[in-house]
């Protein structure tokens, strides 16, 4: 590619960037990085070939010829970190051209696309397995709190103010502006004159010095506070103002974001976003990747390389061979091996596909974590079956037990091999007993293996070896844990989600889940799904996952109720109709042991014979802790039992 002007990331005397701009002209494969605006360089790029012409004794452009020019070119952007493309939505083509010769003179890790928020713009890059090119970088949920504290601020009066330091723009929320209504008339005068005069001023990035919260607010809102004169007014008459732009502020809020704090999966998703967003914003959020994703996902998806399928044929995405020949550790970084597997085995499962993007899940999802769960083994999968509409999303979960961890313990190969082929059918043959005992798993589940390095004090250390994973469809949904408070004000909503949690509960006792390491009750902290209907009401509970199923297949259902009672006493300050709550849990809770105890004594031979053919060993064996846990349900009281959870959860 030809180059006029200094190359990009050149940096002057002071250690500034020469250029902060360019031009790419695709007809002529030529970059110009002149300084100016994208307008001047179209005119010298015209001036640059007319002079050619000249000296080769040929006639100017002509108009046409012109605008042909011209029509085959796109705005860059250079920071001191990327080449940022400005595409034009409608004309994707020439981006990803521009983006292609890019490429050759600047890695592919450093470029990428301004208008994200634009749909066009998100769908060309997410069909060419480019997701990790526009998506936010992953922040923890402690951080992400942790930033949105630290960013409180003031002006000249109170702290109301939530501050992004790239913007330079100081936001307000409802509550906070509700805040200033309990000040004096001096104070209360002062502060509203403050914020009048931020939201009409412009910082040196042209900016909003300060606005409000969050960034859907109708404009006509902001207009009021805006065109608010103090100065007019008496105190009285002031307050009054005020007061009514309060109620039309909080009334044309979202429902889930009126629950102001961090505990709030909406609204900390939707201030981290308002104070992290850049000037030059090139990042979509998860929710602009995958339709309806869950807000706990928000932040937490590390994207990585993927694939596309051109004429039939498998293209990786190039970074990949940039990988391969490029000693830089970033590039390296992005390229997970394991990724690149899963691409594999999709590809060669599927018969026809368009893409696929796959992203990393390195933390707990969990509200609170429960220390010693094994994490950081988990991945989302994006991809579109050619000639479907539907983008499809699927879970990836490494095998918990394989041949590396058994390796690691001290095992010889063929041990670790052995054990590792039981427990994969250990996990299958739970998931068949759960599903036999009624817990609401997702539909399918696939099995399949890869091959990697093993790295480990064994003496095996090098060597390559199969690692196994499991696969399921992404449940949509709310997290049990993580449903807005204003839901359950609703009482309506509250009593459905306590009857389904009851039903969901009586199973997750019933099968013994717990945390493979503390043996704590896991219910209601992670895998509960709440499904929501048409009419905005919940009417399902999917559990993702079975994991820690049967850890507990012995111990007596009357010594872990109190855990099971936490379902209810977690949420006593906020349900509008508390004993209403218990009482759709409780009788939920009952009703499910009855139906469940029922249908194992009407058809016993179904249940007692369902593993009659697996190894049967009293240390533990997956038939064995079958045997044990209908042996326990058998036994087990339902009305005792309920009775036990009213009064727990009455405490």
């Amino acid at each position: 590619m030809k180059i006029i002007g200094e190359r990009i990331f050149a940096k002057d005397s002071n250690g500034a960037l020469c250029s902060r701009i360019g031009t790419i002209f695709l007809k002529g494969n030529t970059l110009i990085t002149e300084k100016g605006v994208h307008a001047m360089q179209r005119l010298l790029w015209i001036k640059h070939l007319n002079d050619e012409r000249k000296a080769a004794g040929k006639p100017e452009l002509t108009l046409e010829e012109e605008e042909a020019e011209i029509a085959e070119s796109v705005d860059l952007i250079f920071t001191e970190e990327f080449v940022l493309i400005r595409p034009d939505p409608d004309r994707m083509d020439l981006a990803l051209r521009a983006d292609e010769e890019l490429q050759k003179i600047v890695s592919k890790r450093l470029i990428r696309f301004l208008n994200t928020n634009a749909l066009k713009v998100r769908r060309a890059l997410m069909e060419r397995g480019e997701n990790w090119r526009m998506a936010r970088q992953p922040i923890s949920q402690e951080d992400m709190a942790q930033q949105i504290r630290s960013s409180i601020t003031a002006i000249d009066e109170l702290p109301i103010y939530y501050y992004n330091r790239s913007c330079g723009t100081r936001y307000i929320t409802a509550s906070g502006y509700s805040y200033v209504e309990q000040l004096d008339n001096v104070a209360f005068r002062r502060q509203i004159k403050e914020v009048v005069q931020g939201l009409n001023k412009r910082n040196r990035l042209g900016q909003n010095e300060i606005d409000l919260f969050p960034l859907t607010t109708p404009p006509e809102i902001k207009k009021a506070l805006k065109t608010l004169n103090a100065d007019d007014y008496d105190d009285e008459s002031l307050r009054a103002l005020c007061m009514k732009i309060d109620l039309d502020w909080r009334m044309s809020m979202p429902v889930d974001l009126r629950d102001e704090t961090i505990d709030n999966f909406e609204w900390r998703n939707a201030m981290c976003h308002a104070i992290t967003r850049r000037p030059n914003e090139t990042a979509a959020e998860e929710q602009e990747l995958i339709s309806g994703i869950s807000p706990e996902f928000y932040r937490q998806i590390e994207w990585l390389p993927g694939l596309r399928i051109l004429n039939g044929r498998v293209v990786f995405d190039s970074i990949y061979d940039e990988a391969v020949h490029s000693p830089s550790p970033e590039v390296k970084a992005i390229c997970d091996l394991r990724v690149k597997s899963f691409l594999f085995n999709t590809t060669r499962l599927f018969g026809s596909l368009d893409f696929i993007n796959i992203g990393r899940i390195s933390r707990s999802l969990a509200r609170k974590p429960i220390e010693g769960n094994r994490r950081g083994n988990v991945y989302i999968m994006q991809y579109r079956e050619h000639g479907a509409a539907e983008i499809k999303v699927m879970m990836i979960r490494l095998q918990k037990w394989g041949v590396s961890e058994r390796l690691d313990e001290g095992k010889d190969l063929l041990r670790a091999i052995v054990e590792s082929d039981e427990y994969s059918d250990y996990v299958l043959d739970r998931r068949l007993m759960c599903r036999q005992l009624g817990m609401n798993l997702p539909k399918r589940l696939g099995f399949g293996h890869f091959t990697e390095q093993y790295h480990g004090d064994n003496k095996y250390n090098s060597m390559s070896l199969r690692t196994a994973y499991f696969v399921r469809g992404y449940v949509h949904g709310l997290a049990s844990d993580k449903v807005p408070v204003a839901k359950l004000h609703n009482p309506l909503w509250a009593t459905k989600f306590a009857a389904l949690m009851g039903g969901a509960a009586a199973t997750d006792m019933i099968v013994g889940r717990r945390n493979s390491l503390t043996k704590e009750v896991v219910f209601d902290t992670d895998y509960e799904i709440v499904q929501i209907g048409e009419d905005s009401l919940p009417y399902e509970i999917r559990i993702t996952d079975h994991a820690g199923s049967f850890v507990d297949y012995e111990g007596a259902f009357e010594d872990v109720i109190g855990s099971y009672a936490r379902f209810a006493l977690s949420r006593r300050d906020v349900v509008s109709d508390y004993p209403s709550f218990v009482k759709a849990y409780v009788d939920a809770f009952k009703a499910k042991l009855v139906e469940t105890k029922a249908a194992y004594q009407n058809r016993r031979a179904a249940f007692d014979e369902l593993f009659a053919d697996r190894p049967y060993d009293t240390n533990g064996s997956g038939a064995y802790r079958w045997k044990c846990a209908l042996k326990r349900l058998e036994l087990c009281d339902p009305e005792m039992l309920a009775a036990k959870l009213k009064a727990a959860s009455q405490c």
